[in-house]
């Protein structure tokens, strides 16, 4: 079987994935605080902080469709570093992560929609497709080099391309209400964002910020989720391939944002949204068929896509594996892909908005699952260090 190089680490690639792995941690640390917070004494004081009214939103509303708008923008640039410069940037390095993360992403649907076809839980679909970046980079970062750089490269690949995906689910699905002429306007923004790009080369970066704040604005009025808005920004910023880590205001954003993202926006979404309600009956909530949807979904369906797509493309020649990966690592990370947390809470709070008890259900299995897929991928992971070449 022919086999790509070993790969080496960029600095920027580095950079990105030592702001995810802490994230992680402190994720962690604020979903407990979270958790603990809202089922205590003062937990409906609590709830009832994120719902303060600010300027027509809630506070919860601000941080979802604003502050998150700001995390997929850190993901569109580092998508758009990948494809210009990164492992997208060859064919046959692109296509091994882009085939797990379609697989990624069918299978885990497939097994929520047979759940719950013709239920109302059926709009649920979305939440078992995504993955958690930080917490999975948290796992890879505690084997450390235990694993391979390949490893790191393919979990962060098809991570932030299952976390496209997501975007395009929630903008083609979890839309209530399309208001077209502020759709018209959103890309019309956008239009121009690009032009001063392309065209005029553009490098300051004021006056893309200030053109993304009014394409969020008419995104967020448009009916479309207004993070959507933070993915468009970042192919609209110039990039140059040739001083990536210098000079190009694509790379100067990126670092810029690495840090806030990763220590308070990810932070500040986790204690908004992971304030879960123990009721006595909760246990029984985990057997409800969109619980069961969600679980199954991340424990088995994003190993089996991932791993059985990446499988098949491999056999019949469309991609090739990198020289120090295993078969085992790609199951690996086809166990951490089924951390779901951000991406699932968030699709979660979408799809039924409207059911409060289903979304404190469905979080709850959301936090069991990614719980269980990272302890099961750390445990295969670690045991695959003087494995054989498992099926090369």
């Amino acid at each position: 079987m022919n086999l790509l190089p070993t790969i080496f680490l960029s600095k920027t690639f580095n950079k990105f994935f030592d702001s995810e792995k802490l994230s992680g941690v402190l994720l962690i640390i604020c979903t407990v605080f979270s958790i603990s917070i809202t089922n205590s004494p003062i937990g409906y004081y609590y709830s009832n902080l994120w719902h303060t009214d600010l300027w027509g939103m809630s506070l919860e509303h601000w941080i979802n469709d604003g502050l998150m708008a700001i995390f997929f923008l850190l993901i569109g640039l580092e998508l758009e570093r990948e494809i210009y410069i990164g492992e997208l940037s060859n064919i046959k390095n692109a296509l091994l992560p882009i085939c797990a993360a379609i697989g990624g992403m069918l299978v885990p649907a497939l097994i929520h929609f047979s759940l719950n076809q013709a239920t109302p839980t059926q709009n649920g679909i979305g939440i078992p497709m995504a993955t958690d970046i930080a917490f999975a980079l948290g796992v890879l970062a505690i084997l450390g080099d235990r694993i391979p750089a390949s490893l790191k490269v393919f979990v962060v690949a098809f991570a932030v391309i299952d976390d496209l995906g997501a975007i395009l689910i929630i903008a083609a699905f979890y839309t209530a209400k399309l208001s077209v002429w502020y759709l018209i306007g959103a890309f019309t923004v956008w239009a121009l964002l690009i032009l001063f790009n392309r065209l005029f080369r553009v490098m300051a970066l004021l006056p893309y910020l200030i053109g993304a704040l009014v394409m969020w604005v008419l995104m967020l009025k448009s009916g479309i989720h207004a993070t959507v808005a933070g993915i468009m920004l970042a192919f609209a910023i110039p990039f140059s391939a040739k001083d990536d880590d210098q000079v190009s205001p694509s790379y100067k954003l990126e670092h810029l944002l690495h840090k806030p993202v990763a220590f308070i926006i990810l932070p500040i979404f986790a204690l908004a949204n992971t304030g879960i309600t123990l009721s006595g009956d909760w246990v029984n909530d985990l057997s409800s068929l969109n619980s069961l949807g969600i679980a199954m979904g991340l424990i088995l369906g994003k190993p089996l896509g991932i791993t059985l797509f990446c499988f098949v493309a491999v056999a019949i020649g469309v991609c090739r594996l990198p020289s120090d990966l295993k078969w085992g690592h790609i199951i690996g990370a086809g166990i951490l892909g089924g951390i779901g947390f951000t991406m699932s809470i968030f699709i979660t709070n979408l799809a039924f908005m409207a059911n409060p008890a289903t979304i404190n259900a469905a979080k709850m299995s959301i936090l069991i699952a990614s719980l269980t897929a990272g302890i099961l991928g750390f445990l295969w992971l670690a045991s695959q260090k003087n494995k054989g070449s498992f099926g090369k």
